[in-house]
């Protein structure tokens, strides 16, 4: 009983010494990345924001930042954003809002993480009449496109990559975790 005793003590130590050793080894052969938190991509797009965008001559929208959303399971970004509608063929301003998700893609010649492949939600003004808000939501995607796309969420800054540069990494694929955004770094293309 006590040899027993013994033997799957130094088993279990054994087993031990070997899960840390292999934690070890991952965390060695772990993909290189960058992390960039939410607090400072959101502070990064509302510099960006008030945006005007005009509708074929009938009226004016007038975006203010937008409030943004982690979408880790399908790694998207989410954004809610208020609007403001005015113009000559509305009697006064109007308020709403829309959502719209986006990925997100790394330009190599300036270095930043922008905004892609953007799906708008419902265009909402409460206190339009039914069919203004159907033409505004008719025009809603070429809208999205022109408020947010390539709109740059983050600058990744020369310093914040050198060490990458050396070991002859760039910038990857990258990923939305419910912290932030995660640059993972490959090997450079020839």
């Amino acid at each position: 009983m006590v040899y027993r005793r013994r033997f799957l003590g130094t088993a279990l130590r054994s087993l031990a010494v070997g899960a840390t050793a292999l934690a070890g080894l991952q965390a060695a052969y772990a993909q290189p990345s960058y992390t960039v938190p939410l607090e400072q991509l959101q502070e990064a797009v509302a510099q960006k924001f008030p945006r005007s965008v005009p509708v074929q001559g009938l009226l004016d929208l007038t975006l203010q930042a937008p409030r943004l959303r982690l979408l880790p399971e399908v790694n998207r970004i989410g954004a809610l954003m208020a609007v403001d509608a005015a113009g000559a063929a509305l009697r006064r301003s109007h308020a709403g809002s829309f959502d719209v998700e986006f990925a997100l893609r790394y330009e190599p010649s300036d270095r930043t993480l922008r905004a892609h492949q953007i799906k708008l939600g419902r265009l909402d003004f409460p206190t339009l009449k039914p069919a203004v808000n159907e033409l505004i939501n008719a025009y809603g995607p070429v809208l999205a496109a022109q408020s947010l796309g390539e709109v740059t969420l983050h600058q990744l800054r020369p310093q914040d990559t050198a060490v990458f540069d050396g070991m002859g990494l760039q910038p990857g694929p990258i990923t939305v975790t419910a912290k932030g955004l995660t640059v993972a770094f490959v090997n450079k293309q020839p």
